[in-house]
């Protein structure tokens, strides 16, 4: 058995018993993961939602981007806006995508308010394997709904 496994076994069990603070660092710890197994794939989760090859209630959609949802909530509020354009990473993106990027954080600022976040909320972008982006779609995290904690990891 390779070590991976026995770690990601141990953080599934751990996960189960553990109060929801430190639940929530057991599912952390699940995302370095898999950014560190994360390949560069030209296809994406997120390019099969956009295709509509899978189920998503989008909770905003225009011609440039959509937001939906988490599945993997870090937050009481947790959503995702993705571009259309597929643009792997933040890093990848060119001086032609400067409208689109603006495009996206005022999309979720819009969303963010429509959803009550009316306290604050943290924007996250994950770009490589170092700032744990598993998904190479660009794609920006919104999460809110609580007193959000500093440093972030």
């Amino acid at each position: 058995m390779s070590v991976n496994f026995l770690v990601s076994s141990a953080v599934l069990v751990l996960r189960k018993s553990l109060p929801r603070p430190l639940t929530n660092i057991a599912k952390m710890s699940s995302e370095v993961e898999k950014a560190q197994t994360a390949g560069v794939a030209e296809d994406t989760i997120f390019g099969k939602i956009l295709r509509k090859e899978i189920p998503c209630n989008f909770i905003y959609e225009d011609e440039k981007c959509v937001a939906f949802h988490d599945i993997n909530a870090q937050a009481p509020t947790h959503f995702l806006v993705i571009p259309r354009k597929p643009i792997m990473q933040l890093s990848q993106a060119s001086g032609d995508d400067s409208q689109l990027l603006g495009h996206l954080m005022l999309v979720g600022a819009k969303v963010a308010k429509d959803l009550g976040l009316d306290k604050g909320y943290r924007v996250v972008i994950n770009n490589g394997q170092h700032g744990a982006q598993s998904v190479y779609h660009l794609h920006l995290h919104f999460l809110g709904g609580r007193q959000m904690q500093w440093p972030p990891g």
